[in-house]
């Protein structure tokens, strides 16, 4: 009887609040703030229509080890985007559930806030509709979203930071891939060596100098801004997958001219995700330069760097010993954590 006085009081209180005077609870999910150095290229635009928020990096990041993404529980993002290897991994092909093999080699995702496209064949133009494509496909994920759902959905953990990030603890598809954009726009590289140096808080060797000067004088072509990529499509002979879905950009355009062609990747961190190519043709920096040097394949719609002269780019040892010296110092050691 004591127990229900002292109740009582407390049920006529709450009687006595109307529905508008009910305030659900709010969390304070702040927007991150993050250093974009000002010298990069603009931002995509889609990251000004889902800025990276405290909550959301959090369950994005969640998200991204999350093994049950995969139709076994045993692949995730992080699975395949490793941080020592630039989130990219050493894999020739990636691997997906059941050892499976995958048509391309692991891009890195670093810089993706600044990307155009995404993929090789640049088959997305925002980060938010990438997920997609790794949970469905056959040799990586081989699921659905939502079977990915059905997984999570009773998930204390997820419902709480659902509840973080979006005010409530429905678990949609647009908000996990908008969560796992969120801490992929985080996910930025500019601390290099080479960053110091432009800082002046750090000096080139003689080799890296004199690697920086080759690199100007026959690289910059393809790799250049701060992202050390322009982020055009361009087939530059590399060795061909003979995989019949392998059609480089074409795959997406349907566009025969654009044949083989693939996405000019960046150049930071080139040191940490070896093999090169879009199915891992190269095991070394090394390799690539030499192939270079002593000539790529002929294509019709072989990039001019090439078919201008003599399908290839002419290197002498010194030269691409250099060449190399200067691209270690795009490794950022803070961003891979070597």
């Amino acid at each position: 009887m004591k127990v229900f006085q002292k109740i009582l009081p407390l049920i006529f209180l709450l009687a006595s609040c109307s529905k508008d005077d009910y305030e659900p609870i709010v969390y304070d999910n702040p927007e991150l703030s993050i250093n974009i150095p000002v010298v990069f290229p603009e931002l995509n635009n889609s990251f000004y229509a889902n800025k990276p928020t405290k909550y959301g990096v959090a369950l994005g990041e969640k998200l991204f080890h999350e093994k049950r993404f995969s139709a076994d529980n045993t692949i995730s993002c992080a699975s395949c985007h490793i941080q020592s290897s630039a989130f990219a991994d050493n894999n020739v092909q990636a691997i997906g559930i059941e050892g499976r093999i995958g048509l391309r080699n692991t891009p890195p995702i670093q810089n993706l806030a600044f990307m155009r496209f995404y993929n090789w064949d640049g088959s997305k133009l925002s980060l938010e509709n990438q997920p997609i494509v790794p949970i469905i496909t056959h040799e990586e994920m081989d699921s659905s979203i939502l079977e990915v759902i059905g997984k999570i959905q009773n998930d204390a953990s997820y419902k709480e930071l659902f509840q973080k990030t979006f005010g409530d603890e429905n678990i949609t598809p647009e908000r996990i891939y908008r969560s796992v954009a969120q801490y992929e726009y985080t996910l930025i590289s500019a601390n290099s060596k080479y960053d110091k140096v432009k800082r002046n808080e750090a000096t080139f060797t003689e080799n890296e100098m004199q690697g920086y000067q080759v690199f100007q004088q026959k690289c910059t072509t393809c790799h250049s801004t701060e992202l050390f990529t322009d982020q055009t499509f361009r087939n530059i002979g590399f060795p061909i997958n003979t995989n019949s879905n392998e059609a480089g950009r074409a795959r997406v355009t349907g566009n025969m001219d654009e044949y083989m062609s693939f996405r000019v990747p960046s150049l930071r961190n080139v040191e940490y995700t070896s093999p090169y190519g879009s199915f891992g043709q190269f095991a070394t920096l090394k390799d690539v330069l030499d192939y270079f040097d002593n000539g790529v394949l002929g294509a019709d719609n072989l990039d001019p760097v090439f078919k201008n002269n003599g399908n290839r780019i002419p290197l002498t040892e010194q030269e691409k010993e250099d060449l190399i010296s200067f691209m270690k110092t795009l490794s950022d050691l803070e961003f891979t954590g070597h």
